[in-house]
């Protein structure tokens, strides 16, 4: 399952840079199957991270997935001509997001999703008190 669109990708940066991007034969139309294909790799990669701490496929994705499946296929399926500095920063964003999540400190989900988010869900509970200033009053 991909998780961004053709759509997606318009949507975020415009026409012009999905053109721009995956022209492959220089005659001003876009490369649909390359989109696609640059689309499943992104969500591929993505799932290299994410496999460790979520269940796969996801059920019901963040939408930040979608930004960096966007960014990760803008920079690894543009005809290399036109990869930029800003795109090679944006997929560099991108994967330091995503080690992130593997490594832990950064959560898409919660754990259980009945459970509110932050917390540790330590608990600590203790008998009577034995020294209270009634029983030490006549310590003296």
């Amino acid at each position: 399952m991909a998780y961004a669109t053709q759509q997606d990708i318009i949507d975020r940066y415009g026409e012009e840079i999905l053109t721009i991007a995956f022209d492959r034969d220089n005659d001003g139309a876009v490369d649909e199957d390359a989109v696609d294909a640059a689309l499943a790799d992104a969500s591929d990669e993505i799932d290299g991270y994410l496999a460790g701490r979520y269940n796969l496929p996801l059920a019901d994705p963040p939408r930040i997935l979608t930004f960096l499946a966007v960014d990760i296929a803008l920079y690894k399926g543009s005809v290399e001509t036109v990869v930029t500095d800003e795109r090679r920063r944006r997929y560099q964003d991108a994967v330091t997001y995503l080690t992130r999540v593997a490594e832990g400190k950064i959560r898409l989900l919660p754990d259980d999703p009945s459970a509110p988010m932050g917390g540790s869900g330590a608990s600590f509970s203790a008998g009577p008190r034995r020294f209270t200033r009634d029983s030490m009053r006549d310590l003296r």
